[in-house]
């Protein structure tokens, strides 16, 4: 079973991935946890949501808008926001409109492109698992996560601003 790094608690850890990652061109297994594509899961995504033998997440590309995703987010376990390069930060936004807006409590994984370096931004916005692409270990990503003690500007980690800690 492949690996990712979930984050809980300011400590990060390897998790088993019961997800299959599902391209658009490979039939869905007849059983098992599956991840989509947007295209994917518009066309074919009621039908597996009301099954209920499964969970479904989402892939969203960086150029796709999570907004689509608002009816269905209660029933999505997970929706996967793709890094296509390190340097494209799209996905964080993603990942705080469905923390903040939409107040999605599921999975917000990190795909693709995704560096230990970005840790402590993508947690900030609202990312819980990882799927590194440059070898890093949990113990790596719960110190560059937690690299930073101060924080000036509000996120969806609710930490507290410095600003805030000063005047208190």
């Amino acid at each position: 079973m492949p690996k990712l790094i979930e984050l809980a608690d300011g400590e990060a850890r390897w998790a088993d991935d019961a997800f299959v990652h599902v391209i658009d061109e490979d039939a869905i297994p007849e059983t098992g946890d599956v991840i989509l594509s947007l295209t994917r899961f518009e066309a074919e995504g009621d039908a597996l949501l009301s099954s209920n033998s499964r969970r479904v997440g989402v892939r969203i590309e960086s150029d796709q808008e999570v907004e689509v995703l608002a009816y269905d987010l209660p029933r999505i376990a997970v929706v996967a926001l793709a890094f296509p390069k390190y340097r494209d930060g799209r996905a964080y936004t993603s990942a705080r409109l469905l923390r903040e807006r939409f107040k999605y409590e599921g999975q917000i994984r990190a795909v693709g492109d995704v560096l230990q370096e970005q840790a402590g931004f993508m947690v900030r916005c609202g990312f819980d698992a990882f799927e590194p692409n440059d070898g890093a270990t949990p113990e790596a990503w719960t110190k560059a996560a937690s690299r930073f003690r101060h924080v000036y500007q509000r996120a969806a980690d609710d930490r507290v601003v410095a600003f805030e800690e000063r005047a208190s």
